[in-house]
């Protein structure tokens, strides 16, 4: 056993914890042994009878430090036990997965259906696990498996596949943690003059960064870089920010790289286009920001945002298709047979087709004293790669939208208390109903309705807010460490040439709605996703008219590749 500097005993650096805890002695064996088979080396399995056993084991890991992985509660406990050992875990191990454990054949039970749902609309468990129903049960062993990597990511005190060490006060290294999160490259950043920050510059050979950032990567051949910019941490991680083969002429330019863009360059380098996506900041889009979607098609126990766009990203790069990140198209015209794009620091390329699939980015809050402390306590989106660094701090998020709930219950893992902002009187004209109860739920979520942010500030960073009441006027200070702002969001396409129609706010008009405007000047009507200049589409949320969902733009992002094909098809006629 090791020991803190203050002299009190510490496990932080024994193996992590796999807590299950099942009534039954027989079944609990079983559990036992099957953990014990699979992670045994590298994790300490510990079984538990009794709710209150199970308790005491908790609450002697944090107090010995000792990090706990996984926690297995059986379902035949009783409801209020489970719901005290699995709060408590939420609590005290905040990074733990937690799930229920079922019997095989326990799915045709509603009761227990009601009550996994039950249990993850309030954010008690991950999910559930079946029980090995026979020794070297195969999912078994995958299901924990998945939960013991889904707590590895997280885990702080965990070598990283990137670490970056700096000034906990340096917005520049929360700019850096922020971009590697939401391209979903796995980080941990160390405080300069902590342990483990010393740690690691001893390892390296390094000197402290000082008001700079050190930037390691230990999974590429140990890349270490001195105050990189965006570029070159997207190129020292293998990521392209330009054309290196020289290709210049393409099929399909797809602008855009959020879940619309993503899934345009699957299924048009799938089908054998020529495919290029430029994207200006990071893949996912505003959807990268999203710290958990839980109601996307086939992901049960949720994904976040950045996961689900490194695996769009990973199966269009093996069809073929071209990634450009860091960079932005600044001009777009028609050519003879296509299109013209230029693109900030690469210059000219041409496509047949075009595919906008830019989005939408969120709208500031205007406050002068806040928007200077923007990546110094003041965040707009769900930066999850934030929420380790307000652990015991308080938060706040501005915004009553499904990314503004899912970034409260994330914070919330962590946060002492975070406060949510909405301007209405209530959650439910803009939130999905898990997603409320789910808040109503959480102790440490305090929601203000019918308020907005006036004011604030900090020294160097952010230490407060100034709410007003929107039906009184009145105005308080509440102290915050950690403000996300998810207040709406706006197209961005004035860059755009003035033959492409948009509406009041920005939005581009396609099919019917471009139909009915005077730019569209052709015989035939455009297509469901053409916007008023033919083979120019529009897909996601920049598109007038579109659903707000990631299964939407996704869905849009796949059908747009037929259209494009017809388009192809009528100018090679």
């Amino acid at each position: 056993m090791g020991g803190e500097p203050d002299g009190r005993p510490s496990l932080r650096a024994a193996r992590p914890l796999l807590l299950v805890v099942d009534a039954d002695p027989e079944r609990l064996d079983r559990l036992e042994n099957e953990l014990e088979r699979s992670f045994g080396v590298d994790f300490r399995v510990r079984g538990e009878l009794t709710a209150a056993d199970a308790l005491r084991c908790l609450q002697l890991a944090r107090d010995l430090g000792q990090r706990v992985a996984v926690v297995l509660v059986d379902r035949a406990l009783a409801a209020d036990e489970r719901s005290e050992i699995l709060g408590r875990a939420r609590v005290l191990h905040p990074d733990a997965r937690r799930a229920l454990l079922i019997e095989w054949g326990a799915w045709a039970d509603r009761d227990t259906a009601a009550a996994i749902l039950s249990a993850m609309s309030v954010g008690d468990i991950n999910y559930y696990v079946l029980k090995p129903w026979t020794a070297r049960d195969e999912l078994f062993h995958r299901t924990v498996a998945e939960f013991v990597q889904e707590w590895s990511r997280n885990e702080t005190a965990n070598l990283r596949e990137v670490v970056v060490v700096a000034d906990e006060r340096s917005s520049r290294a929360h700019a850096i943690s922020s971009l590697l999160a939401r391209n979903g490259i796995p980080s941990a950043f160390r405080r300069s003059g902590s342990p483990e920050a010393n740690a690691v510059l001893h390892e390296i050979h390094e000197p402290d960064p000082g008001a700079g950032v050190l930037v390691w990567m230990p999974a590429v051949g140990g890349t270490i870089l001195h105050d990189p910019s965006d570029a070159e941490v997207a190129e020292a991680w293998g990521v392209h920010t330009t054309l290196t083969d020289g290709l210049r002429s393409f099929d399909v330019l797809v602008i855009g790289a959020g879940p619309a863009g993503l899934a345009a360059a699957v299924y048009a380098s799938s089908e054998g286009l020529q495919t290029l996506v430029v994207e200006r900041e990071a893949i996912g889009g505003q959807a990268g920001t999203s710290s958990l979607i839980r109601n996307y098609l086939g992901f049960s126990r949720g994904i976040t945002g950045a996961d689900l766009a490194q695996r769009g990203y990973q199966q269009a790069w093996v069809f073929g298709a071209h990634f450009v990140l860091m960079r932005q198209v600044n001009r777009l015209e028609q050519k003879a047979g296509g299109f013209r794009a230029e693109i900030s620091d690469i210059g000219e390329v041409t496509a047949r087709a075009v595919v906008l699939a830019t989005g939408v980015a969120y709208r500031r809050l205007g406050v002068p004293a806040l928007e200077a402390l923007t990546s110094s306590g003041v965040y707009y989106g769900a930066s999850v790669s934030e929420a380790h660094g307000l652990t015991d701090r308080d938060a706040c998020v501005v915004g009553g939208g499904n990314s503004a709930g899912q970034a409260v219950l994330h914070l919330g893992r962590y946060c002492r208390r975070v406060t949510l902002v909405i301007r209405g009187k209530d959650l439910t004209a803009s939130m999905s109903q898990y997603l409320i109860d789910a808040i109503d739920a959480a102790a440490n979520v305090v929601v203000r309705t019918s308020s907005e942010i006036v004011g604030g500030g900090g020294d160097g960073r952010l230490q407060s807010i100034v709410l007003r009441d929107r039906q009184t006027g009145r105005e308080e200070s509440l102290a915050v460490d950690g403000l996300f702002v998810m207040i709406g969001a706006e197209p961005g396409t004035g860059w755009l040439p003035g033959e492409v129609g948009r509406d009041d706010h920005g939005f581009v008009l396609a099919g019917s709605d471009a139909a009915r405007d005077p730019r569209w000047d052709r015989s035939r009507p455009p297509q469901p996703y053409e916007s008023t200049v033919p083979g120019l589409f529009a897909v996601g949320d920049v598109r007038c008219g579109s659903v707000k969902r990631v299964a939407s733009a996704v869905g849009e992002g796949s059908v747009v590749v037929s259209q494009i094909h017809e388009h192809l098809k009528i100018t090679n006629a």
